[in-house]
């Protein structure tokens, strides 16, 4: 009889906003489990991109992931904070990139700016857009390479430079890149013999790998600087945040089956 009398609808929202468990509602309504979960198992969720409303967009894109074989891929609309367009995947492809942003296009939007994590290739498939790499991201790899606490003199001025990146210019940010490398390219330029096979190698590889990286990318770091007026973001911030807040909620509900994940994930990403 408590199954017959419980509110779906309700049900729903206490189970994805509430963040409580198939345990927990089952207690409060007075109902097994079982019944619980049927009745989630009723919802529909619906997030047709056919009904939200074209326009211009500047898209963040990125995917995460659980596990080694089940992710996201998002793409989020910067200026008014809406999801687009989501696909489950695998593995993240440049080409489902390129899929998402032409399925915008086919439906109406014009995606007049995109912010990504600049995984190799993939701005370059976007010759018409302009194309920001997320400057959070480059500062990732730059720690990858040199820690978070490096011991090397030169690797902790760059860091200070990197941690310049996100609160200044262009101008200045490449000013002070310029003013680095003069100063330690001969530093970078060290390098080591082998004693056994009499060659020579970089001595400091890790910290050219991370200058390296920084001189590659500089060309998309600051899209959104040479471009104020589309109001580009210089991060992924805005998805990355939605991403931890979802992983927060699904730790609530370990142990769903592969469909009901999905309809959790569906329904937060609507929100």
């Amino acid at each position: 009889m408590g199954g017959n009398r419980l509110d779906s609808d309700i049900l729903w929202k206490d189970y994805v906003e509430g963040k409580q468990t198939y345990l927990q509602l089952s207690r409060k309504h007075g109902c097994s489990v079982k019944t619980i979960q049927r009745k989630l198992d009723t919802i529909t969720v619906k997030n047709d991109l056919k009904n939200k409303k074209a326009r211009k967009v500047v898209v963040l894109m990125d995917t995460t992931y659980w596990g080694r074989n089940f992710g996201v891929m998002l793409f989020k609309d910067a200026l008014t904070k809406e999801n687009l367009l989501k696909y489950y995947v695998r593995n993240e492809s440049n080409a489902l990139y390129l899929q998402g942003i032409n399925q915008l296009k086919s439906y109406g939007f014009q995606v007049i700016g995109i912010v990504c994590d600049g995984r190799k290739g993939l701005i370059q498939l976007f010759k018409d857009i302009p194309v920001q790499m997320c400057q959070f991201h480059q500062s990732a790899i730059i720690r990858r390479y040199l820690t978070k606490k490096p011991k090397l003199k030169a690797a902790q001025e760059l860091m200070e430079v990197v941690d310049l990146m996100k609160q200044t210019d262009k101008d200045s940010f490449v000013g002070a890149l310029g003013l680095w490398f003069e100063k330690w390219s001969d530093f970078l330029n060290e390098r080591t013999i082998n004693p056994i096979t009499k060659k020579s190698n970089y001595t400091h590889k890790r910290l050219r790998s991370a200058y390296r990286s920084l001189k590659t990318n500089l060309p998309w770091l600051f899209i959104w600087y040479d471009n104020i007026e589309l109001e580009i973001p210089n991060t992924t911030n805005a998805i990355d945040g939605h991403f931890a807040d979802l992983k927060n909620k699904l730790r609530n509900h370990n142990g769903l089956t592969v469909e009901r994940k999905k309809k959790f994930i569906d329904e937060f990403l609507k929100a």
